[in-house]
């Protein structure tokens, strides 16, 4: 298959290691925005094969594990006291909230449906007119235009009995959070592929400028990270700070503008509550009023008190690039994937389910 093997051939592999090992003097820490990324650089056993001056910190590029618990609880709320049918991607199911899980409360006899696409959710809601179906759309902007796409179908149809429970996040801004970190050590990014894909790579011209910093932007197969991690390596040793983009098969600069445009009929951006890092300003994605009606937060009034998170979990601080996940005290002992205290243990795209799935309790050199 045409960008698969090509990007995962040892050959080249082993020459872009090479490259890198010749071209690095200094030591230098560089972040992975995207969970995705982040596994298959664990996947692959690249963070054994850099030099050691190198260091790969794992950012906070996970929807799922930077959903706030105060979400979680007014899911399960719906499903539980609303008698709504609450749809959602897999990932979501076993993130803890306050009290329970949206697979806890499935297992207590809530409708609480898996899919893999929003649409699903809007024939569910048509074919069910005495039912009230919720979408729990979470996601970076790589998401939004498929959520919006389901709100535009809905309004078309006129169907009053569909909603989405919104948790929307912005790379952008959170990359911007963490360089204005005082405790920053951040010396290079590698910006998530699918993510410009989407919505270009415009909004990183200013972060460069600003914190005299690279971007690359990079995909997700062996080559592609490597390749992103030899151009900031490159830019780093020459004191350089420019935006480049190693991901030219897939991103082109200006985006794609259909995505774009979907997202900006049905989405405003507004300030958003990140876990386990707190509220970034213009970093979400809300309903526009045009579309209210599709706004399940407002069409439920949903009331959460109490919501809080586990303060045992340090995944905001693995999240942040503080501490890689192994760090963490409870990493594979009061924490593991059968009963999480936080969403990284247990979303397909969190930094800790990638150590524990991989076997890096301990393999990994501490900082």
């Amino acid at each position: 298959m045409k960008y698969i093997s090509e990007y995962r051939s040892p050959e080249i592999v082993d020459a872009l290691l090479k490259e890198i090992q010749q071209t690095v003097r200094g030591n230098w820490n560089i972040m992975e925005v995207c969970g995705g990324q982040t596994h298959s650089l664990v996947k692959n056993g690249i963070l054994n094969m850099l030099p050691s001056n190198i260091q790969m910190i794992h950012g906070p590029g996970c929807p799922v594990c930077v959903t706030p618990v105060n979400l979680i609880d007014k899911a399960v709320q719906l499903a539980t006291k609303h008698n709504v049918v609450l749809c959602s991607f897999g990932d979501m199911i076993r993130v803890p909230g306050t009290g329970m899980s949206l697979l806890e409360a499935k297992s207590k006899g809530a409708d609480v449906r898996i899919l893999y696409s929003p649409l699903e959710a809007v024939k569910i809601a048509r074919e069910n007119p005495d039912k009230e179906v919720v979408f729990f759309a979470v996601g970076f902007e790589t998401t939004a235009p498929a959520n919006a796409l389901s709100v535009i179908h809905a309004h078309r149809e006129g169907l009053k009995n569909y909603s989405i429970l919104t948790s929307h996040v912005l790379v952008p801004p959170a990359m911007e959070a963490i360089m204005g970190d005082e405790d920053c050590r951040v010396h290079a990014f590698l910006a998530a592929g699918h993510v410009c894909a989407i919505m270009g790579i415009s909004e990183y011209y200013p972060l460069v400028e600003k914190y005299q910093i690279p971007i690359v932007v990079s995909g997700f197969e062996p080559v592609d990270l490597l390749e992103g991690i030899l151009m900031t390596v490159r830019q780093l040793e020459k004191g350089e700070h420019r935006l480049e983009n190693q991901y030219t098969r897939v991103v082109e600069a200006q985006g794609n503008s259909n995505a774009i445009g979907m997202i900006e009929k049905v989405f405003e951006v507004s300030d958003r509550e990140w876990r386990g890092i707190g509220n970034i300003p213009f970093s979400g994605y809300s309903v526009k009023r045009d579309f209210s009606a599709y706004d399940a937060d407002k069409k439920f009034n949903i009331d959460v008190k109490g919501s809080k998170e586990d303060l045992s979990c340090l995944s905001g601080d693995v999240m942040k690039g503080k501490i890689k996940p192994n760090q963490c005290p409870n990493f594979g002992t009061k924490c593991t994937p059968v009963k999480p205290l936080g969403a990284p243990m247990v979303s397909s795209e969190g930094a800790c389910a990638a150590y524990y799935h991989f076997n890096l309790a301990t393999s990994l050199v501490e900082e």
